[in-house]
């Protein structure tokens, strides 16, 4: 009898962890601040440009073992 209770209970108590822990995050954690407070809002972000190669490698040059890098 306990082969079939243990089975078609799986689904409930998996259900009522995900609710319990959801129930948790909503009343029991803090909530996160809206802005941080190291972080100014005016800050704003420029991304670094991108590396230039100077020169392309040439597709006919044969790979060896110097230009491989080993």
């Amino acid at each position: 009898m306990y082969a079939l209770i243990l089975p078609a209970s799986t689904p409930f108590v998996l259900l009522v962890t995900v609710l319990g822990l959801s129930w948790w995050e909503d009343h029991i954690l803090p909530s996160p601040s809206a802005q941080p407070f190291d972080t100014p809002a005016e800050t704003a972000f420029t991304p670094a440009s991108p590396a230039q190669l100077t020169e392309l490698p040439s597709v006919n040059i044969p790979l060896t073992r110097e230009v491989a890098g080993r």
